[in-house]
């Protein structure tokens, strides 16, 4: 379970100082599915961030199963991240020299997972995505749709407790964003997984039983019965 408390984030911009999160309190429970919306600069991004220990709050604590993250050292956050957070971004980050079962592999390096295991894992993990027949392909050989199911393989073959994706689908087409959203869904009831993820697109916010709205900092609740 995530607990956020008075989580303030402050930048400084010559002068003048911005807050991009002013005093979020929050509650995540386990297996809990989240959207984050909001303005462009406006702190969606970097709520994700304090999510994924990849920032520490200026003030506020972003507690994770009871773990502070902000108050670990650079090394347990690291191991923290390794073992329980998967991350799906909008440019998937792949490796363009390393095929789609070598990206994959990659999340399990930093666990000390031995290679023949590894290789295992990635092709399991890859077909689960539906890219089985498609392992030793490069980057540039597969479609945007299918370099972010590969991305999204990587983000789950270590077994994380949670998934967080920052605009999964910003650079797909409507049909590949469709497609893509049901193999998340799919893949957070399956899996039992925390998933929160940012996006701009109101139709796949409608999708998510809970919406963080961000505005100036301050985060507002809405849940959907529907969803």
């Amino acid at each position: 379970m995530y607990q956020l408390s008075g989580v303030t984030k402050r930048y400084t911009r010559g002068k003048k100082t911005v807050d991009a999160l002013a005093g979020v309190d929050l509650t995540i429970e386990d297996g809990g599915r989240l959207v984050i919306q909001g303005p462009t600069g406006g702190g969606k991004s970097t709520l994700l961030q304090m999510l994924g220990g990849l920032d520490r709050p200026t003030q506020g604590t972003v507690e994770l199963d009871g773990m502070n993250l902000g108050g670990l050292s650079e090394a347990k956050l690291t191991k923290v991240r390794a073992e329980n957070i998967g991350f799906v971004f909008q440019s998937f980050n792949l490796i363009p020299t390393l095929t789609a079962q070598e990206n994959v592999e990659t999340a399990l390096v930093p666990l000390g997972i031995k290679t023949a295991d590894r290789r295992e894992r990635a092709a399991q993990a890859l077909e689960s995505v539906g890219l089985g027949e498609r392992a030793g392909h490069l980057p540039s050989e597969l479609s945007g749709g299918q370099q972010q199911r590969v991305a999204i393989a990587r983000a789950l073959v270590k077994q994380p407790k949670v998934l967080l994706a920052d605009e999964p689908t910003g650079n797909l087409d409507e049909s590949t964003r469709d497609d893509i959203m049901e193999l998340l869904e799919g893949l957070w009831k399956e899996h039992g997984l925390t998933f929160i993820m940012v996006t701009h697109d109101s139709s796949i916010a409608r999708r998510a039983p809970r919406l963080a709205t961000i505005r100036k900092g301050k985060v507002t609740i809405t849940e959907n019965a529907a969803a």
